[in-house]
């Protein structure tokens, strides 16, 4: 299995499909709630990206108990909150507020995506859902930006799209992570097993060799 470096990738399995599974419903209600008041649709994602910045700080505690490095993951929790904040202040504004603010949080978040895909693993499934995620992330900015020309209901579209693909991602990575992680207590297990084994050969070995030179004398005699 290739050697994973780690980082932030390695935060625990149950934080990627808690996040995956969440952004996964989200995109589902955004899709069915497009035509509908598009204040509804912002309040609805505020408070989701305020869930997720809160889910993230608990992270970070616990990449902090297992002194794993907490800093990205307080970055990330920093990032979803301040997004959150300003879809929640800003409901009154015009949608191309609500579309600009969301369009920035897709292509930062998606390019970021891409950097930990290449930065943070070698391992080329994870790199892939990484990069994956990050590309979609950067081209559904693109079209939510430019989806003013249209409609309101285009870019709440494209934004609910984004946040199934990366729900998908997501929960994909978090289980091939948990899968990762069990692989790599049993590659433990199997090494502890193979030095006990060892040890115990050395130590037989060694008892072997001072009973025969404890016996040698009493032989020539």
């Amino acid at each position: 299995m290739a050697h994973i470096h780690r980082k932030y990738i390695d935060s625990h399995w149950l934080i990627f499909v808690i996040k995956g599974v969440l952004s996964l419903l989200l995109g589902l209600v955004l899709l069915f709630i497009a035509n509908s008041e598009v204040s509804v649709s912002i309040s609805i994602t505020g408070l989701f990206l305020l869930l997720l910045s809160v889910i993230e700080f608990f992270n970070a505690l616990y990449r902090a108990h297992n002194r794993s490095g907490w800093l990205i993951s307080v970055l990330v929790a920093m990032f979803d909150s301040i997004a959150a904040l300003f879809l929640l202040f800003t409901l009154g504004e015009a949608t191309t507020t609500h579309l600009i603010i969301l369009s920035v949080y897709a292509f930062i978040r998606g390019l970021s995506d891409i950097i930990i895909g290449f930065r943070t693993t070698v391992d080329p499934t994870d790199r892939f859902i990484w990069v994956v995620a990050g590309i979609c992330g950067a081209v559904m900015a693109f079209a939510i930006l430019n989806s003013t020309t249209i409609a309101v209901a285009p870019f709440v579209r494209f934004f609910g799209v984004y946040l199934i693909i990366l729900g998908l991602s997501s929960l994909i990575y978090g289980i091939h992570n948990h899968s990762q992680k069990l692989e790599d207590h049993e590659a433990r297990l199997e090494s502890a097993r193979q030095r006990s084994i060892k040890s115990a050969k050395a130590k037989k070995s060694t008892s072997v060799k001072k009973s025969s030179k404890s016996k040698s004398p009493k032989s020539r005699h």
